[in-house]
């Protein structure tokens, strides 16, 4: 029997304009998996272009058959999901000059046992902070202040496990430690500050610290039977900011467009970018890495495709934020459950991009003329690339393949790279005195029309006796 009391005309429209066909399917799909996994609730939605494409939900707010049934704007807690926010937060203050990356937590929050670790070693896990708090277990007791957390007061003190910077090791202390850092800098709330600096230029306002309005239960489902357990619902205190919030698909679905690209005037695209690098591997033995964590955001790497966002949990409630990091995609999922969601955040993207596959933008041409007399083979030393004009770049080899890289021009004959081992590294062509290109200077390698070419300046020099 179906756990979802509306009918199936409620629950198969589009929201912006898909196959009819693509949403009874990903409607499906929820369903199952709020089946399969004895979910109470669960609620998801589609992204692309900066819009909610797509939303449903499938179950009752407290898991029995004649309860409300769960919708697009009922609230659940994001759990650890909450911490990309604090993230964001924290970059504001370093794109305004207020801090930097490479300061150590001390500068900033003086006193506590935290205080070598740097801000980018904190947003990346890789601090070595300890995982959870020395008391009871927070995500169901009420917290304390900071200084009854890891303060110069704690009966407690907070430690390090590990050398910082020497691997990944995931903290919401961590988290908790940079929320305290953001509220300093500003000298107000941690989430006074998210509220006024995020969630408001985003039009986010059914994100808060505590439930409100419309939400569902937070419940655990008992292992043997189909009962029920109501989980309690608490302020965290100084662990809010590992996973405090809550929210909705509508409003998630608005930061899963910002974690897309479309940041507004919150963030800059290319400090998102700079989030999304991957500072620390996550390494399970016996498992090939394909999941790392960046400044404040977990980063997938599956089958070549990019993704960023975040997962979350905490007593009662499941969630996920992903986001396909070059086409800008997204997904959300939310349910009231402590465990039993499976991989179904991924399972609805996948079967979106399948079923609503974008359409190519029209080829045009963009390239620069004036740059012809670059493209053609090169050589450094015996090996031989091929530079090619794509738009405004200059592609010397494959990118992606050994050291194939793009490259991006920053002024007459000068050049910096975007990809692989050259990123960031200048690239000079050297004309003749006839004008034409010479040789480039590429990070002091020089690559010449011919294979060492002795006209070149090839660094060493080349045997008088030449080829024999």
């Amino acid at each position: 029997m179906s756990t979802d009391p509306r009918s199936d005309a409620d629950v198969t429209t589009p929201t912006r304009g898909i196959d009819a066909a693509t949403a009874r399917h990903l409607h499906h799909v929820l369903a199952t998996e709020q089946r399969r996994g004895r979910l109470p609730s669960v609620a998801a939605g589609i992204v692309r272009d900066g819009d909610l494409t797509w939303s449903d939900a499938v179950g009752t707010l407290d898991g029995r058959a004649a309860g409300e049934a769960a919708d697009t704007d009922t609230q659940y807690r994001m759990g650890s999901i909450t911490k990309t926010f604090v993230a964001v937060a924290v970059m504001r203050l370093r794109d305004a000059g207020r801090l930097d990356l490479l300061d150590r937590f001390e500068d900033h929050v003086p006193g506590s046992a935290l205080g070598g670790a740097t801000i980018a070693q904190l947003l990346s896990h890789g601090a070595g902070v300890q995982a959870e708090t020395n008391g009871a277990w927070w995500e169901r007791t009420p917290g304390g202040d900071w200084d009854e957390l890891a303060g110069p007061g704690a009966g407690s003190p907070v430690e390090q496990r590990f050398r910082a910077g020497r691997r990944f090791h995931y903290t919401n202390v961590g988290f908790a430690a940079l929320g305290e850092l953001v509220a300093r800098a500003h000298g107000t709330d941690w989430f006074d500050v998210v509220r006024r600096d995020l969630l408001e230029p985003l039009g986010m306002s059914r994100t808060t610290t505590r439930p409100t309005g419309r939400a569902a239960h937070g419940l655990a489902v008992h292992p043997f039977a189909d009962v029920l357990l109501t989980e309690p619902e608490h302020d965290a205190g100084a662990m809010a900011p590992a996973g405090q919030l809550w929210t909705t698909v509508q409003d998630l679905s608005r930061w899963a467009a910002f974690a897309g690209g479309e940041t507004g005037d919150v963030l800059s695209g290319d400090t998102l970018a700079e989030m999304y690098e991957p500072h620390t591997v996550v390494d399970n033995p016996g498992q090939a890495w394909t999941t790392s964590h960046g400044l404040g955001w977990q980063v997938w790497n599956v089958d070549g495709t990019r993704y960023a966002g975040h997962g979350g949990s905490m007593p009662g409630f499941l969630a996920g934020l992903r986001v396909d990091v070059e086409s800008g995609d997204g997904v959300v999922v939310l349910a009231n459950s402590t465990s039993g969601m499976g991989q179904v955040a991924t399972d609805l993207l996948a079967a979106f991009v399948e079923r609503e596959p974008r359409t190519p933008e029209p080829w045009h041409a963009a390239g620069d003329p004036t740059a012809l007399d670059l493209v053609g083979t090169w050589h450094w030393g015996p090996s031989v690339s091929t530079a090619r004009l794509v738009g405004e770049h200059l592609l010397l080899g494959e990118p992606g393949q050994a050291r194939g890289s793009r490259f991006a021009p920053t002024g007459p004959d000068e050049w910096v790279g975007l990809d692989g081992y050259y990123t960031g590294e200048p690239l000079r062509v050297v004309r003749a005195t006839d004008g034409t290109p010479s040789h480039l200077d590429l990070a002091s390698f020089r690559f010449t029309r011919t294979a060492y070419d002795p006209a070149a300046d090839v660094p060493g020099g080349v045997d008088e006796g030449g080829w024999r």
